[in-house]
C-alpha cells in the first residue's frame, strides 16, 4: 500500500494546542464539553474547516473527534452504511470503485483540502470504497450530524457544496485522461495529485499499486516511469518515488491535470 514517507521535521504528531471554551457555549452544544485533544490549530489544517468563521468552527468542535488513520485503512466500504465522514489533515485517502470482477480503479483522492463520505440523506449506502493510502491524521463525525449541520446553512454548507463540486470535476478529468491522456500524463498526473495533499516529495509506493488504480498494465508504468526517470523527473527506488522536478511533472501531466486544481484553487478563493 501508498504512504507518505514523513522527515524527522515533519513526524505526524497530534496537535498539542487546546482550545478554550467558555463554558456556557460548550455545554450548550449538545450537553458535550470541548473533546480532550481537539484544537483549534488542528482543526485549522484541513482547508475546508479552516475556511469557517472562528464561532462556526467552534460550534463543531463537539462533534469532531481526532482519529489517526493508517494505512490501509478502509473508512468504508461500497454498499455499507457511512457512519462518518473524514475530514483529514495529514491524511491522504483514495476513493475508489470496484468492479464485478474485483478490479479496482480510482475515482478521485482527498486530502487536507477536503473531505470523505459526506451523505445526503439517512440511511445513504457508499457509492465507493474509501482507503487510507497517506497516514496521517483526521478528524471524523457522524454524518448524521454533519448532515444536520448542513441543514442548518452557513458557511459549513456552502463549502461542502464546493467541495462535492471539486469532487465531480475531479471525476469527470478523471474519466477524459482514461480516454485520452498518455501513460506518462496518467502517472504525472497521479504523482502530483500525491504530492499536492503531502509534505514530502518521496512516497513509498509499488509500481503494482499505481497500475491497479489507474487500470493499466504494471509493465506499462514501469516504462513510463523508466522515461521520467531517465529525464530527471523522478527518482525510483525500490518501493519508493521521488519527485525530483515537480515543474518538470507538470509540463507533462497535461489540462486534466490542471483543471482538476483549478477547480480546488476556485473553492479556495471564496
Amino acid at each position: 500500500m501508498f504512504k507518505t514517507l514523513q522527515t524527522e521535521s515533519t513526524t505526524l504528531r497530534a496537535p498539542l494546542q487546546t482550545l478554550t471554551m467558555p463554558a456556557e457555549r460548550a455545554s450548550a452544544k449538545r450537553g458535550q464539553a470541548l473533546p480532550q485533544g481537539i484544537s483549534l490549530a488542528g482543526v485549522q489544517q484541513n482547508e475546508l474547516l479552516r475556511a469557517l468563521p472562528q464561532a462556526e468552527l467552534e460550534r463543531l468542535i463537539p462533534d469532531l473527534e481526532l482519529v489517526a488513520m493508517p494505512v490501509g485503512k478502509h473508512l468504508y466500504d461500497f454498499g455499507e452504511k457511512v457512519e462518518y465522514s473524514y475530514f483529514p489533515t495529514t491524511a491522504i485517502v483514495s476513493l475508489q470503485y470496484v468492479n464485478e470482477d474485483g478490479i479496482t480503479t480510482e475515482i478521485a483522492v482527498v486530502g487536507r483540502e477536503g473531505v470523505a463520505g459526506v451523505t445526503m440523506y439517512k440511511g445513504e449506502r457508499a457509492s465507493n470504497t474509501a482507503v487510507v493510502q497517506g497516514a496521517g491524521y483526521g478528524y471524523r463525525m457522524r454524518t448524521d450530524t454533519l448532515r444536520e449541520l448542513f441543514g442548518e446553512g452557513g458557511m459549513l454548507a456552502q463549502q461542502l457544496m464546493r467541495y462535492t463540486s471539486c469532487l465531480f470535476a475531479q471525476l469527470a478529468q478523471n474519466v477524459v485522461s482514461s480516454r485520452h491522456s498518455s501513460i506518462e500524463q496518467k502517472l504525472c498526473r497521479w504523482l502530483l495529485e500525491r504530492i499536492d495533499r503531502s509534505p514530502s516529495l518521496e512516497l513509498k509506493v509499488t509500481q503494482e499499486l499505481i497500475a491497479n488504480l489507474l487500470g493499466v498494465r504494471r509493465e506499462s508504468i514501469t516504462a513510463a516511469a523508466g522515461k521520467l526517470q531517465a529525464e530527471g523527473l523522478i527518482q525510483c527506488r525500490r518501493g519508493m518515488v521521488v519527485v525530483l522536478d515537480r515543474a518538470g511533472l507538470e509540463r507533462c501531466a497535461g489540462a486534466c491535470y490542471f483543471a482538476a486544481r483549478g477547480a480546488l484553487a476556485q473553492m479556495a478563493a471564496h
